[in-house]
């Protein structure tokens, strides 16, 4: 019934693409949707070249690790005594069966051979992955879903560790998506998901997601094939076979150690948590079989519910969390929670999605502060995502009234002045949701400290743009950084002020300005959080373009560190400082031009005299400290305000004008609660 469903939908995508009820306007959707498609297949292609390129150019000894360790003198996996001595490999005795038919021959072509053919299972898991979604689906939906897939597991950390690695972890969600949506016959269903539960057995959680779904004659060949296969492993090599099931109790043990942050199941938290001995085993023992009695209660309803891929995807986050070990490469399970609705209103639709993606692409530095109080959260965020989509996210039913038609999005009057080719920054007049907000700032901010870093030019052109700086402002009557420099030192309760200052209202600043917009004025809100976002941005293109040493890193110009203490010269790197931060981001300066957006938001959004003036000393203290402290020039300041003028400016050509008073959900309504003059847009054309 689900691939009839699927072949009408496409035929209908066909006769919408060929014409029908719209003319001109269909043919023009059709038309952008198949450049759409073209681009986003260009970009899988791209990123399967790029992990190609990455694997392939990764010194010998250090890619295919984990494949490189099954090789023996007589070829792949001839090695001597048993596969488990070294406890390296972690697959299942079938595994290594299937391995051992390849000969000596092809392990000289085997790093080419095996980072291709996983690519060519990540291109058909895509593939299937996007048949398999419920029916009905949009026709946009249809045209993207799988070069949008294919794209997304392509980026994802399970697929680069197994590229890096040379594992077989995406074997058994290929097969258990294969059986599931593209194999006829329960029968043959039930091979397939067997012959992958021979290589990975914790994906006998699908039996009862089978069984209980009516689909009882793929549940009994699931077992049947699964033991039929261990038999035969057991049978050509018994002694290998012991070791796994019996010595190593169906493979615990082996691989890194169990409490190793790559481990994500429920026994690799409980033990990185303190736990160890009989009440760790205990206390896992408890979970486990408490995640898989819920999970799979959940995956079962919503299998009945008519979404399969969704069931899959839980009893998959079941299988994460209750098998011993779950290392980096086995938790393609999780990223398949993706499909998974979640909110009534359409602002609100792309925050699971958004989620997941960041959790399954990022490392969790990026996802989580470094902070001591939220380790336990960063080293755990993927079985937290695992444990949360199988036990908690209030996935929606296919009967709910908002599963194809959410809450629109209220959008405010088209600006004349924004360029008409910027669909993507329309004007939104109610609040954003706060989480997706907050996932965002952090991403993004982790990502600019990345970019940073990585912009650091070298010592020796960062002190020659200095060199030219100083020149300038000489030219100028600016360089007084000197003088400024030397004459706060002299004053104690000065000096601790700006050391101050500069150390702690960078940040808290701008955040309390975001967050009381976001409160007060959600319109606001976004004009000013783009406005800093562009500013950033461009402030990046000077950090790479022209790395700039400050004044306190400049040898023989005299100026004190107040905040760093002094610095040894004779290091290239000037101490520890360097390794953390890039030291020669200095032009534009964006301590000053962060608080220069604040004080002009806050003095163009603020009701009152005093408050703008209020908002406005913000920028001047702050470009005393960056000069006091030794940390910027002047000329910097000078940057920080143009790419500040630069981003508003880009903003209002983009989005156009600041909204008016009254149209921006200053009375604190929600998403609900749509301002008198704002129009609602089209419902969401992913979702319905």
């Amino acid at each position: 019934m689900e691939r009839r469903t699927g072949r009408e939908g496409r035929r209908g995508v066909a006769n919408a693409e060929q014409g029908g009820p719209g003319g001109a306007v269909g043919a023009g959707a059709a038309a952008r949707l198949g450049t759409a498609r073209v681009v986003l297949w260009l970009v899988a292609g791209v990123l399967a070249v790029r992990q190609i390129a990455v694997v392939l150019q990764t010194p010998r000894s250090e890619r295919l690790t984990d494949l490189e360790t099954w090789v023996g003198p007589d070829g792949v996996l001839h090695v001597a005594g048993s596969l488990y001595d070294s406890t390296r490999f972690t697959g299942t005795p079938f595994g290594g069966l299937v391995l051992k038919p390849l000969t000596r021959a092809a392990e000289q072509a085997l790093g080419w051979g095996w980072t291709f053919g996983t690519l060519l299972l990540v291109v058909a898991l895509g593939l299937v992955a996007a048949r398999a979604l419920p029916q009905p689906v949009t026709r946009r939906t249809a045209l993207l879903a799988a070069p949008v897939a294919v794209t997304l597991l392509m980026l994802s950390l399970p697929v680069r560790n197994t590229l890096h690695l040379g594992q077989t972890s995406i074997i058994p969600v290929l097969l258990v998506l294969a059986g599931c949506f593209a194999v006829r016959g329960e029968r043959g269903s039930g091979v397939f998901i067997g012959v992958a539960a021979a290589f990975q057995p914790a994906v006998l959680l699908f039996v009862p997601l089978l069984w209980f779904t009516g689909r009882r004659g793929a549940a009994v060949s699931t077992g049947v094939t699964f033991a039929g296969a261990t038999v035969l492993a057991w049978a050509v090599m018994p002694h290998d076979s012991y070791a796994y099931w019996v010595h190593h109790l169906a493979g615990v043990g082996l691989g890194g150690r169990a409490d190793d942050l790559a481990n994500q199941s429920l026994h690799g938290a409980l033990l990185r948590l303190g736990l160890e001995g009989p009440l760790e085993i205990a206390v896992f023992l408890v979970l486990a079989v408490a995640v898989a009695v819920v999970g799979m209660r959940r995956a079962i309803r919503y299998a009945r519910d008519g979404q399969l891929l969704l069931a899959v995807a839980i009893t998959g986050c079941v299988v994460v969390a209750v098998s011993p070990t779950s290392w980096k490469h086995q938790l393609l399970w999780v990223l398949l929670a993706v499909v998974g609705r979640v909110g009534t209103k359409a602002s609100s639709r792309y925050v699971w999605p958004v989620a997941v993606v960041l959790v399954m692409t990022l490392p969790a530095k990026m996802m989580v502060p470094n902070v001591a109080v939220l380790h336990p959260l960063r080293d755990n965020v993927v079985l937290l995502a695992a444990l949360a989509s199988a036990l908690v996210v209030p996935f929606l039913s296919r009967t709910s009234e908002y599963y194809r038609h959410p809450i629109a999005t209220v959008y405010a009057p088209k600006a004349d002045s924004r360029v008409s080719w910027a669909p993507l920054l329309r004007r939104v007049a109610t609040r954003p949701n706060l989480l997706l907000e907050l996932l965002l700032i952090r991403v993004t901010y982790a990502a600019y400290q990345r970019t940073r870093l990585e912009a650091a030019g070298s010592r020796a052109v960062a002190e020659e743009h200095a060199g030219q700086i100083l020149s300038v402002e000489k030219a100028l009557f600016l360089d007084i950084e000197h003088w400024v420099n030397h004459a706060v030192v002299q004053v104690g309760w000065l000096r601790d002020f700006f050391d101050f200052y500069y150390t702690s209202f960078h940040f808290v600043v701008p955040l309390t300005v975001l967050g009381i917009l976001y409160w007060r004025r959600p319109a606001d809100y976004r004009w000013a959080r783009t406005a800093i976002g562009f500013t950033t941005v461009l402030a990046l293109v000077g950090f790479f373009f022209y790395p700039l040493a400050p004044p306190r890193l400049m040898p023989g110009l005299g100026i004190i560190d107040t905040i760093h203490g002094v610095q040894d010269f004779s290091q290239p790197d000037y101490g520890t400082l360097t390794e953390v931060t890039n030291q020669y981001a200095a032009m534009p300066s964006l301590h000053f031009g962060w608080s220069l957006w604040c004080g002009l938001t806050i003095a163009i959004v603020a009701p009152r005299w005093w408050m703008k003036a209020l908002g406005l000393l913000h920028p001047t203290f702050t470009v005393a400290a960056i000069v006091a402290t030794g940390n910027h020039w002047v000329l910097d300041a000078v940057g920080g305000a143009a790419v500040v003028g630069a981003g508003f400016a880009l903003t209002h050509l983009l989005t156009g004008p600041r909204a008016a008073p009254g149209t921006d959900g200053d009375d604190g309504k929600t998403d609900d609660g749509a301002p008198q003059t704002a129009t609602s847009g089209p419902r969401d054309p992913v979702h319905g």
